[in-house]
Parts: C-alpha cells; sequence; structure tokens
C-alpha cells in the first residue's frame, strides 16, 4: 500500500517519506478501512514534532494521523462480518499505535469506528474523530446534560465547533465565544444560545442565561489565558474541561474554585477510557447524520504532499481543517 511515515521525529520536509508499505492485516476485536480521507489534528503535528509533550516514537517507523473515513474492507476475529463494505470513519488509528491513516489502508479497534452515514461525505467523515470525541469528554465526563449551561471557547475550532453542538442536541443552554466580533454570525449560524466575543460580554452572557449562577460547565481551549474568567463564569460545582493551553505551567487562580468547588478537568485525548470512546461515537455520528456537525475544510493535500498539509496545519492560512486524499 502506499503511505506516508516517518522514523525520526523533526520538521516535515526533513523526516516524511512516502513509499510502500506492507498492508495491515486486522487483528481480533479490529476492523481494516480501504481510505479515501485522513484527518490532520494538532496533535498529530506535535507527535511529529520535536514538542514537550510528545513522547519519543515506541516504533521503527510511524505512519502518522488518528482520523480517517473510507471503507471497511476486512475485519479481524469477533467483528461481524456485516461490517464488510461500509462506509466508515475511524479514530485512535495511531494512539499507541505504529500505523495511523496517512496511507491507503488502516486497522482500528471496532469499538473506535462509526458508520458514516448516508448524506456525509468521506471528506466530513475524516474531520470527526479526535474534535468529536475531545468535545464529547470535555462534556459528558461530569454527568448529563440536560438542563444545563455551557461556555465553549473557541467554538469555531474544531473541538469547540463539535461541544457546541453536541450539548445543544443534549439539552443544554450553549454560550459560545469567538476572539472578534466579524466571528459572531457564524458563530449564530452554528446554533449557540448565545454568542459572545469578549470576557465582558460572556461574563454577562452567562449571567443573564443563568439568572446570575454561572455555568455549569466550561470547554476551554486556552486555559493559560482563560483561567481567572473561567473561575469567575463556573457556578459552584461546576466544571473546567480543558484540552489545551499555551503555557505548558499555568498559573491556577485556586481559591476564587476552591470556594465553588470547582472541578478542573485535563483532556488528553490519547488516554481516554475505551469506555467513554464507545459512547462517544454514536453522538457524534448521529450529529453527523443530522447536519448538525460540519467542517469547513480549509485545504485538501494528496498524499504525495504530506509534508505541505502538515505545515498547512502548523501555519494556517485559512479557517478549517486540513485532509490528507489517499490514492484510489
Amino acid at each position: 500500500m502506499r503511505a506516508a511515515w516517518y522514523e525520526k521525529r523533526g520538521p516535515a520536509r526533513k523526516v516524511f517519506r512516502v513509499g510502500e508499505l506492507p498492508t495491515p492485516e486486522p487483528g481480533p476485536g479490529e476492523l481494516r478501512i480501504r481510505l479515501a480521507f485522513s484527518g490532520i489534528n494538532p496533535g498529530d503535528v506535535k507527535k511529529r514534532q520535536v514538542w514537550l509533550g510528545a513522547a519519543t516514537p515506541d516504533f521503527p517507523l510511524t505512519v502518522p494521523h488518528s482520523d480517517g473515513a473510507g471503507v471497511v474492507d476486512a475485519v479481524g476475529d469477533g467483528v461481524s462480518a456485516a461490517w464488510v463494505g461500509r462506509r466508515a470513519w475511524c479514530s485512535y488509528a495511531q494512539s499507541y499505535r505504529p500505523q495511523g491513516t496517512a496511507a491507503q489502508y488502516t486497522v482500528v479497534p471496532e469499538g473506535c469506528v462509526g458508520a458514516l452515514p448516508e448524506g456525509v461525505s468521506a471528506e466530513q467523515g475524516a474531520c470527526l474523530g479526535i474534535p468529536g470525541i475531545t468535545a464529547h469528554r470535555a462534556l459528558f465526563a461530569d454527568g448529563p446534560m440536560t438542563g444545563r449551561t455551557v461556555v465553549v471557547a473557541g467554538a469555531l475550532g474544531s473541538v469547540g465547533r463539535a461541544a457546541a453542538v453536541l450539548a445543544r442536541r443534549a439539552g443544554a443552554l450553549v454560550i459560545g465565544t469567538v476572539t472578534r466580533p466579524d466571528q459572531l454570525g457564524e458563530l449564530r449560524e452554528l446554533g449557540v444560545d448565545r454568542a459572545a466575543s469578549a470576557g465582558d460580554d460572556v461574563m454577562d452572557a452567562v449571567l443573564a442565561l443563568t439568572g446570575g449562577r454561572g455555568a455549569d460547565r466550561v470547554v476551554e481551549v486556552a486555559f493559560d489565558a482563560d483561567a481567572d474568567l473561567d473561575a469567575r463564569l463556573l457556578a459552584p460545582g461546576g466544571t473546567i474541561a480543558a484540552y489545551a493551553t499555551g503555557d505548558p505551567a499555568p498559573a491556577l487562580p485556586f481559591w476564587p474554585l476552591a470556594f465553588k468547588n470547582a472541578t478542573v478537568r485535563l483532556l488528553g485525548y490519547d488516554d481516554f477510557p475505551r469506555e467513554a470512546v464507545r459512547l462517544a461515537v454514536p453522538d457524534i455520528t448521529a450529529a453527523a447524520a443530522a447536519a448538525a456537525l460540519r467542517y469547513p475544510v480549509a485545504a485538501v493535500h494528496p498524499l504525495d504532499a504530506i509534508a505541505a498539509a502538515h505545515e498547512a496545519v502548523e501555519h494556517p492560512r485559512a479557517p478549517g481543517r486540513v485532509l490528507l486524499a489517499l490514492p484510489d
């Protein structure tokens, strides 16, 4: 099969190779997917970079990317043959595993695969995995969402978009935030209950929607920058669920959080409980089927241009996801 890989970490143009690798065979509990598209996430780029949070690879070579979409063409022991021939999206292909989705074929545990609904393109399917599962964990790790109030910081980002959609579909009131006022129109189109673009604006929206009580959840993309504001936004017993930070050692407003008996939940996708992943997949699939969860696509690169694709994620020039198209 055609695939892209690296054998050491470093700049994309220096470490990536593209060529032929053996086609993987599914083991027990696994499916093999003939991929049409591979989704590239910031975490995929960081795993390839010499980055503080990226563990040294334990494999002779790494085929990158965890997310993708295509058609199931083989199954391992213990997996229903009814999967064969079905369109599917997947995640966790390259989570503690060597052969991700930057290849014509990948094998993935069955619990990390969702059936791709009719009307949902393979391009969109390749966007669902890491963002959707991270968003689902941020929302549901601390209980049901019905009647809750949720602040989604950076709601037009990949995880934020999924969090806003999943929270609304689960019966929550959603306040979405963006960094620029000119993004408010697009945010309202996403279906949030309130759109806000600055700290005081967010605070006013939370107080207005909750009668002054505060938000039950804050889904946070910039924990270092927003921790003080998040502490002010929280209701007693609320949760900040953070999946990213600019500063790797951010300061924590301890007493404001302690007086609210707050929970700070830090989210590392690769280590989510598999039961949490199993619960997330059908909710994400249903949101995609209902056309509620859709991603803008900034660029689609061929497999041979994987270095350029990674650079487009590192230095984005347009909003939206970056994908690889796999050869037929």
